[in-house]
């Protein structure tokens, strides 16, 4: 009988940089390939992607990477991983997960090279030597997907990530017709996400923001601007729907937003009436309240986007805010994007717009909550079951809910995994955790991607929290003497009232550090380094700071 083995190169004990390997045998599928944001840890870092040397040592036994959906913690790291390596690996997902990659690769300037195989709600696909069957889950986006992987011991299924949502939008359903034939066969493994699995009940209808605006959207007196993140598709289909129920005109504010509408056109996903859109040449030749402007950004480029437009600080200078506008922001911020946010919707304010702010405490995010995940469970009534893709509390409550179900699930058949450990089966049996896979995290900077370290991060973080202090100076190696210098500068560095008598120390301590490796060998990178150690001492026992110090020698004949 076939050996399975499942593990995560990323996406456990953390939100985001989602990247899960199964393997059956000799064949290798990589379920996901994302990025995350960081945290106040990593200073100057622009996103977090999984260390995928995996991926490249195994190569030629991957038989596909599945991308569940368009969204960065899903599909962020593909761009990076192909731009770098020609893989002749295929890709599967929906065309709207397709167009969402192709849109990602061309915003950062990189002409990637995919190998796409496109999947439809309900396809069985031969992948490697196995059969896949696909169902269509309700998502923030279109063309959402999760799947079950037949093997000798059972079924693996990946919900990827859900809400239980019949009355809908048909994009947007739950396919539990399907879910329920995959049901009929046994089902070995239940892999499921945990972002929301620590709040009770059901995520339905409270996803839905259309019964909290659409009054307000009605009787708007002016013009109506909405501010979007714009991987929620399904509350921007919301107000698509209720400009042409209203038959309003709809201008797609800025680059991404132009650029987001494009691609999903592109794929049928998104088609509005010629007659419901406009530009911003038209601004001034209709009528207040028919128009509706569209703000679509990720995370902090929206709230900046914003805040540029509130202030009239924004390349466009057509568009300003007025007392008679109505402003929805229906964009809850998100972890590190708070400060941003509030300071954005406060300059909002500022203009007198009537400003409708919708918070997290009245919409959520669509991911599976307890009652979604007890549905699921109860509809597989998998064997074993492995939450994934949340920090550990999470994961840990997403475990509990299995538990608490009196289904049999317990800490023997449940598992609350780390990246890297290696879940096993032989015989429709887990076995003991026996291995581990290396992984770590790259840290993507600019366009590099690796490059950062944990020096350069110190180091950042020092020059944020203490400052720098430059110490230069000129020598004649001919001479053997400090022929100019020394100058010394603090920048990012709190002043004390003795200032003035700490630089006069660092100067002469520099002096001194360097003119008794002159009449030693010379050697001025050990002068360097006795400067610093000397140094840091001073600056220590004077001011209780750890500044980054940095002693500068130019060398003269």
């Amino acid at each position: 009988m076939e050996k399975i083995k499942v593990f995560a190169l990323g996406g456990l004990d953390e939100c985001g940089k989602n990247m899960y390997v199964i393997e059956v045998d000799e064949d290798i599928y990589i379920i996901e390939a994302g990025y995350k944001y960081p945290d106040k840890s990593s200073p100057g870092i622009d996103l977090i992607i999984p260390n995928y040397q995996y991926i490249l040592d195994h190569q030629d036994q991957i038989r596909g990477i599945i991308i569940s959906h368009g969204h960065m913690d899903e599909m962020g790291a593909l761009a990076y991983i192909f731009r770098d390596h020609d893989l002749n690996i295929p890709i599967y997902g929906t065309s709207v997960t397709h167009a969402m990659i192709r849109l990602h690769a061309n915003r950062l300037g990189f002409n990637n090279h995919y190998r796409f195989v496109e999947i439809k709600n309900n396809d069985r696909i031969q992948i490697g030597s196995h059969e896949f069957q696909f169902f269509q889950t309700a998502h923030m986006i279109a063309g959402s997907i999760g799947f079950s992987l037949h093997t000798e011991q059972g079924e693996v299924v990946y919900s990827g990530e859900f809400i239980v949502e019949y009355n809908n939008h048909p994009k947007y359903k739950l396919d539990i017709n399907q879910i329920a034939k995959i049901a009929e066969r046994d089902v070995l493994l239940l892999m499921s996400e945990s972002r929301y699995a620590d709040h009770p009940g059901y995520t339905a209808p409270s996803h839905r923001v259309t019964p909290l605006i659409q009054k307000t959207f009605q009787d708007a007196p002016g013009r109506t601007l909405v501010a979007l993140y714009e991987h929620n598709v399904y509350n921007l289909n919301e107000i698509v729907k209720l400009a042409i129920d209203q038959n309003k005109k709809m201008i797609f504010f800025g680059k991404e937003s132009s650029e987001l509408l494009e691609t999903l056109n592109s794929v049928g996903e998104f088609i509005i009436p010629k007659n419901n859109l406009a530009t911003m040449d038209d601004i001034f030749r209709i009528r207040e309240q028919d128009i509706v402007i569209i703000l679509l950004g990720n995370r902090d480029t929206l709230y900046r986007q914003i805040e540029l437009l509130a202030t009239g600080e924004g390349e466009e200078k057509k568009l300003t805010i007025q007392p008679n506008d109505t402003f929805f922001v229906i964009a809850p911020p998100q972890i590190g994007t708070e400060t941003l946010a509030v300071s954005a919707i406060d300059e909002i304010y500022r203009t007198g717009a009537n400003v409708i702010n919708i918070t997290k405490k009245q919409i959520s995010s669509m991911h599976a909550q307890e009652e979604d995940l007890k549905t699921m469970l109860s509809l597989l009534k998998p064997r074993y079951y492995m939450p994934i893709a949340g920090e550990f509390r999470h994961i840990l409550a997403n475990a509990r809910v299995a538990v608490s179900m009196n289904h049999g699930y317990t800490h023997l058949n449940t598992f609350v995994l780390d990246n890297g450990m290696v879940l096993s089966f032989e015989n429709k049996k887990a076995l003991p955790l026996q291995e581990t896979i290396p992984v770590s995290d790259l840290l993507v900077d600019g366009s590099g991607v690796g490059d950062v370290g944990d020096v350069v991060l110190t180091d950042r973080q020092k020059l944020a929290d203490d400052g720098v202090i430059c110490m230069a100076l000129t020598v004649s190696k001919v001479e053997k003497r400090v022929i100019a210098g020394p100058d010394v500068q603090m920048r990012g560095f709190v002043l004390v009232k003795d200032s003035e008598t700490l630089l006069h120390d660092l100067a002469d301590t520099f002096v001194e550090m360097v003119e008794e490796q002159l009449q030693k060998d010379g050697n001025m990178e050990i002068a360097k380094q006795n400067t610093y150690e000397k140094a840091i001492r001073m600056v220590r026992k004077s001011t209780g700071k750890d500044p980054m110090i940095l002693p500068l020698i130019v060398e003269i004949e």
